[in-house]
């Protein structure tokens, strides 16, 4: 049976290689998805921040309607 070594709490221990695989895969599916919410929130703030600073356009076509 194929041994594996996996680092839990600054020690190595040594699992079933298929356990080693399975732990890799979850730390990295839990870095993936923490990654993609860090560039969501990054996009999310610069739009915010974009618009705060110039706002969306304003028709002057609406603007300058007279009132009736």
């Amino acid at each position: 049976m194929a041994k594996g070594v996996v680092e839990v709490r600054g020690q190595d221990v040594e699992v079933r290689e298929d356990t080693a695989k399975a732990y890799r895969g979850i730390r990295w599916a839990i870095i993936s998805i923490a990654a993609f919410a860090a560039i969501v929130a990054v996009l999310f703030l610069a739009g915010v921040f974009t618009t705060a600073v110039k706002p969306g356009p304003s028709s002057p076509t609406i603007t300058d309607r007279p009132a009736q």
